[in-house]
C-alpha cells in the first residue's frame, strides 16, 4: 500500500502539469533552534482575541 516516495513526486508532478525541483538535505536551509523559539513566542504574542 505504501509507495515510494518517487511515484508520489511524480503524480504529483503530473497533476500540476509541471515538473518541481528535487531539493537534496545540504541545499535546505537548516533548522535553527531559535528559529522555532522565535517563531513560537510570535505565535503566542500574536493570538487572535477569538482564541484567548
Amino acid at each position: 500500500m505504501n509507495r515510494p516516495s518517487e511515484d508520489a513526486r511524480d503524480s504529483v508532478n503530473r497533476l500540476m502539469r509541471k515538473a518541481f525541483p528535487e531539493i537534496s538535505d545540504p541545499e535546505r536551509d537548516p533548522e535553527v533552534p531559535d528559529d522555532r523559539d522565535t517563531h513560537d513566542r510570535w505565535l503566542r504574542d500574536n493570538i487572535p482575541p477569538h482564541h484567548e
